[in-house]
Parts: structure tokens; C-alpha cells; sequence
């Protein structure tokens, strides 16, 4: 029997982070996670390239229930995956999870009060069909089979080894190799340091700079409370200290950008000289119009010193068969080419979702605090920051769903879904993710559903916002409707009811 009450798509952080909560705020809900790949981790288990880490402190990136107890606040991809593992382990959530299913299609049906979703059974036969009550899509916002093509002109004609690191080979050797990185992201900025121990030489070939922001590998505090209080005490300080470092960061973005952008260039100048950075670190926009690019301890600028990487700014004529032409004549020999050039984001993994035979098209709808999305019953999407955590808002959204769930129960109601009252009718239609310019976002936001211009029509991006409106609020607000639609029952009216957060 494939039939459960809550079926979560994902196992990664987010999944299993879903799960966890699922257990201890809802036991006596029957479960199953969705898994497409054969392991736990998800991102942390996809990506292996040399270096690989959080661009995150792994005590606002780790779960809120789990404290970060390693040394290193800045976290490898090992580590963060052995953390994601073991918090399965820990809660015997392993045993809920179906590897290699691989979700194609969501059908809701309101005369039954059910989704069946559809999965392709990865690496074998046919497919394999599971019905639920809710759904909890948590299968990330990228692409795990198809990275960004940047069509980079010429590149076919290469005559050495062209790697994306979404695909990196286990074997790799390239000691005394010439490796040219394309791309300004974190990704880049990873792989430059870690691979220049070893090869040659490696050159970062940039279109446009990016602000890099340095940060020690260790969190001093975060140790040092260790010593003296219990994990769990230690944690939930140093959390806190970095989730309100992080808002005033972000804040003085928008309110004093010339300043943070001054501080930010004089960090890189005391490292590589006023025209290095003039030329190579010195973004057009403000910071945090796109993410900032955290390199722990410098190692990046250190590199860079030391004369085993170097950067190239500017745009590619083509790729010949030795290296890159940059269009002002500049010529990059290389042995490897890797095309660190993003991500392709996707629709709630790229599954089909259907409402009763009609085909939902999410850029129609409107988000639903960031979660859920207007007229699509009983299923959640769990989305983080971009400017902060993944892990912060996957909590939040987590004890979110355990509410509605018992809330549903408390009710007698088997469908609970958003709807736009008459005075949102009107609302101005925003982009799903706002004022943020980002290539890789601003590519696929005509897929994703709009935001409004207020509340809980919005995707905030606010940890401190969501906190009130999701942790918060009630959940009868005149938008979220409670209905039995299998004994034709009428809508529960929504009352003002506070319910608390737990």
C-alpha cells in the first residue's frame, strides 16, 4: 500500500530537516520521503569538486534542533553531509525513504482530498505511484541533471578536458595541469585556492567582478562557549549572534551600500593592492543586489599572493583548441576547462502538478508566505534565503507544516488551501524573488509564481519577517480555507485564532 499521510520529496537538508519535525510535532503521522538519488545529503552529496563547502556558518545552516559541534564553522561538503546522515540516523528517518523515485507528476483530487504523485523509478523499470494527504516538496530549486550552458563559443574545438562541477569525476589528476575556472560565483571562488596547491597554475576567467567578503574558518565564540555550557546552549547563542550579524549585514546593504561596499574593497586592497581589486573585485552593483562570495581565511587572496592563480576579467571571444581569447586579444592557456557557470532553477523539481484535471501553471499563482501558492491544495514548498541560511527558513517552514497538519485534524478538514480574497485581487504582481539580479535567478523568474504587494502574499526573504508571519501568526487569516470536500461540507470559516508556534 503506497498510501500516506504525508509524502516529502527530497532528502536533503531540507527533507530530512522535514521529517525530523514531522516526528516530533506530529507522531502519529505515516510518512515517506521521495528520493531521486541513491543517498541522503541532496546538494551535499551531488557536489564532490575539490573544496567543496558551505558559503554559510554551519550554526544558521545547521538544523535548529542539531547543534553544529565541529570546530570549523565554515563546514566542507564531507562534513555537512556526515551532519545530514547522521541526523537521519540519529532519528531513524532512513527507513521512511524511497531511493531512486524520481517525481514526475502531482495530481490533487478534491473528491478524494488526496495527491497521487507520480515516479519514475530511476535506474530501473517503469514507474512507481504513491497517494497522500499533503505533500511537502522539498526537492530543492536547481537542476540535478542539467547545469547552466553557457554556450560558450567554441568550445567543442577544446582539445583538453572540459568538466562542470556539478559532474565532477572521482579520478581527476590534475597535478602540474594549467586549469582555466570560467565563472565569479562561490563555486569559482572554491575551486581556484583548492586546486592551485596542486596544478600549475589556475586562472578564474571572469565576465564581471564579485563582492568577496573573508571570514575565519572558525567561529572564536561558538568554540569558546563549547568549553563552558552544554552544546545545545553554545549553539542556540551562536545562532542567534549570527542570524542578527547576518540581518544588520544585509541591512546595511540596502540602507548605507556605499559603506559596506567601502569596507568590503578595503578588506581585498590590504591583500592584493588597489588596482588588482580596482580591475577584478570591484562589482558594477551594490552588494547583496547579488550574493556575496565568502572565502574563508582569505584563501582565495592567498592564492592570488602567492602566484598560483591569478583572475582574467572580461568577455570571452572563444574558446580555441589550447585555451580562451578574451575579446580584448588576452590569451589563457589551458590543459582543463571548468564551466563554473551556475545552476538552471526549476519548478518544485520540475514535476507536472494538475488540480483536479486542470494543469497548474504556477507563474498564475500567487506565493502564499513564500510556502505554499494560491489554489493548490495541501502541498508546501520549502525554499530558503538568498541572503541568508537555507536551513533557518527550512525549520520555520517545517514547524509551519506540523501546525496546519494538526490544526487540519483539530478541524475534522481534509484540504486546506489559499485563496485570494477580493481585496487581493488587484495586487501588483511581483517576481517571485525581488531587487535581486542574480544571471541564474533572473533567468527562470517568468516560471516561478509572483508576489504580491502584501501580506501573506509574499515571499520576504526576512528571517525576522517570516518569523512573525509564519511562526507567529494564526492560521486562520481570511486566506488559508479548511473544507471537506468529500462529503460536499462547506468552507470552516476562518477565525482569528493565535496558535502557537511550539
Amino acid at each position: 500500500m503506497n498510501h500516506h499521510d504525508v509524502v516529502i520529496v527530497g532528502a536533503g537538508l531540507s527533507g530530512i530537516g522535514m521529517a525530523y519535525h514531522l516526528q516530533e510535532r506530529c507522531p502519529g503521522k505515516r510518512y515517506v520521503i521521495l528520493e531521486s538519488r541513491e543517498a541522503v545529503g541532496g546538494t551535499w552529496d551531488l557536489f564532490r569538486y575539490p573544496g567543496i563547502r558551505s558559503d554559510s556558518d554551519m550554526h544558521t545552516l545547521g538544523y535548529r534542533f542539531k547543534p553544529w559541534v565541529e570546530a570549523k564553522a565554515i563546514a566542507d561538503g564531507p562534513s555537512i553531509r556526515r551532519y545530514v546522515n547522521d541526523t537521519a540516523d540519529e532519528n531513524d528517518i532512513r527507513r521512511h525513504i524511497r531511493f531512486q523515485r524520481r517525481v514526475t507528476g502531482a495530481a490533487w483530487s478534491s473528491d478524494e482530498a488526496r495527491w497521487t504523485v507520480t515516479t519514475e523509478v530511476v535506474d530501473g523499470e517503469g514507474t512507481e505511484t504513491f497517494t497522500c494527504n499533503f505533500l511537502c516538496m522539498c526537492a530543492g530549486y536547481y537542476s540535478y541533471e542539467t547545469p547552466y550552458d553557457a554556450q560558450l563559443p567554441g568550445l567543442d574545438r577544446f582539445a583538453g578536458q572540459v568538466l562542470h562541477p556539478q559532474f565532477w569525476p572521482e579520478d581527476l589528476d590534475y597535478s602540474g595541469k594549467r586549469v582555466v575556472v570560467i565563472g565569479s560565483g562561490a563555486t569559482a571562488m572554491t575551486l581556484v585556492p583548492s586546486m592551485a596547491d596542486q596544478a600549475e597554475h589556475v586562472t578564474m576567467v571572469q565576465r564581471s567582478p564579485t563582492y568577496v567578503a573573508s571570514r575565519p574558518w572558525e567561529d572564536a565564540i561558538a568554540n569558546g562557549l563549547r568549553k563552558v555550557l552544554p552544546d545545545t546552549w553554545a549553539y542556540a547563542i551562536t545562532r542567534f549572534k549570527n542570524v542578527q550579524m547576518q540581518n544588520y549585514i544585509y541591512n546595511r546593504t540596502r540602507t548605507r551600500p556605499e559603506g559596506v561596499k567601502a569596507k568590503l574593497l578595503a578588506i581585498a586592497e590590504r591583500q592584493l593592492g588597489k588596482e588588482y581589486v580596482a580591475e577584478h573585485f570591484t562589482p558594477e552593483y551594490n552588494p547583496w543586489d547579488q550574493r556575496l562570495c565568502l572565502i574563508p581565511n582569505g584563501d582565495l587572496f592567498k592564492s592570488i599572493k602567492s602566484g598560483k592563480a591569478s583572475v582574467v576579467t572580461g568577455h570571452i571571444d572563444e574558446i580555441t583548441e589550447s585555451g580562451v581569447r578574451m575579446q580584448d586579444g588576452t590569451v589563457v592557456e589551458a590543459d582543463i576547462l571548468v564551466t563554473a557557470t551556475g545552476l538552471n532553477l526549476v519548478v518544485l523539481g520540475g514535476a507536472e502538478f494538475s488540480v483536479d484535471g486542470e494543469t497548474v501553471n504556477f507563474p498564475d499563482t500567487y506565493t502564499y508566505k513564500g510556502m505554499m501558492y494560491s489554489g493548490v491544495p495541501n502541498m508546501v514548498q520549502t525554499f530558503g534565503y538568498i541572503n541568508a541560511s537555507w536551513t533557518l527558513r527550512a525549520d520555520i517552514t517545517a514547524e509551519y507544516v506540523c501546525r496546519l497538519l494538526n490544526r487540519m485534524d483539530e478541524l475534522g478538514t481534509p484540504k486546506v488551501s489559499p485563496e485570494l480574497a477580493s481585496e487581493d485581487q488587484d495586487m501588483a504582481k511581483r517576481p517571485w524573488i525581488d531587487d535581486f539580479s542574480a544571471g541564474y535567478m533572473q533567468r527562470m523568474m517568468h516560471l516561478f509564481p509572483k508576489q504580491g504587494d502584501h501580506d501573506p502574499w509574499v515571499n520576504t526573504q526576512s528571517y525576522a519577517r517570516d518569523k512573525k508571519m509564519i511562526r507567529q501568526a494564526p492560521l486562520e487569516d481570511g486566506r488559508l480555507t479548511f473544507s471537506d470536500p468529500r462529503s460536499s461540507a462547506r468552507a470552516v470559516a476562518p477565525e482569528a485564532v493565535a496558535v502557537s508556534a511550539g
